[in-house]
């Protein structure tokens, strides 16, 4: 089977380190031919839009949303004009390495897997010292989701998830916000896939820096967690 690889990037007022990202990206080697990139300006009130729009490249498409709708919207529409058939989730904060691409696709080469996760907790690569509290809430709502799927997941949370069209097709996502990342991880084990994870580094970032997540966001995939294992 060919493969070809759509990544998607949701960005929300980046505009310090979005025009850095999307050239990670076209900079990195997959292991497959064919590349796409689609960026989802999810309506910026910053200049998110214009460094986006300054990486010329016929590889890139771009979505403009005129309304903030959340990361889980935007992966949404990306999915929906994707042409590859496999797809790979990029923050365009720079705390995730585009050069991990070839490490994460590969058990999707090998016909070994469905799904790929990037994890933060498996001692592979460098990372960066910060919070105690979101290390520890971390491990909690991947405990939570491997309490409640039977799966040994070590970082449910984590931006790089890689997929396959088949699973993308049946997904039927519904969160437009961080709640997509509980709503996927329900779903993919009870859809039955074959799911991986490779150890990854990490270059988070501290909210003076642009960190968004909060521990209202916990609350939401906590809900979330328990909301799509009973429907």
């Amino acid at each position: 089977m060919k493969y070809s690889l759509t990544v998607i990037i949701p960005a929300y007022n980046e505009e310090r380190t979005v025009r850095q990202a999307i050239q990670r990206v076209l900079q990195a080697k997959t292991g497959i031919s064919g590349k796409e990139i689609i960026v989802v300006n999810d309506g910026s009130s910053d200049k998110t839009l214009i460094k986006i729009k300054s990486v010329k490249s016929d590889r890139i498409r771009v979505i403009n949303k005129t309304i903030n709708e959340g990361k889980g919207a935007a992966i949404r529409d990306g999915l929906k004009i994707a042409k590859g058939n496999i797809f790979v989730i990029q923050d365009a904060d720079l705390e995730y390495d585009p050069t991990e691409y070839v490490r994460l696709i590969k058990p999707i080469l090998d016909n070994k897997a469905d799904v790929v996760y990037g994890s933060r907790f498996m001692g592979n690569g460098a990372h960066r010292v910060l919070y105690f509290w979101h290390m520890l809430g971390n491990q909690f709502l991947t405990l939570i989701a491997n309490i409640l799927t039977n799966l040994y997941l070590t970082d449910m949370e984590t931006c790089y998830k890689v997929f396959t069209k088949e699973v993308a097709k049946k997904l039927y996502l519904k969160e437009s916000r961080f709640g997509f990342e509980p709503e996927f991880s329900i779903k993919v084990a009870k859809m039955g896939s074959r799911i991986y994870e490779v150890g990854i580094g990490y270059s988070g970032r501290s909210y003076a820096e642009g960190k968004k997540i909060t521990w209202k966001d916990g609350l939401i995939t906590l809900w979330c967690l328990f909301k799509y294992s009973i429907n």
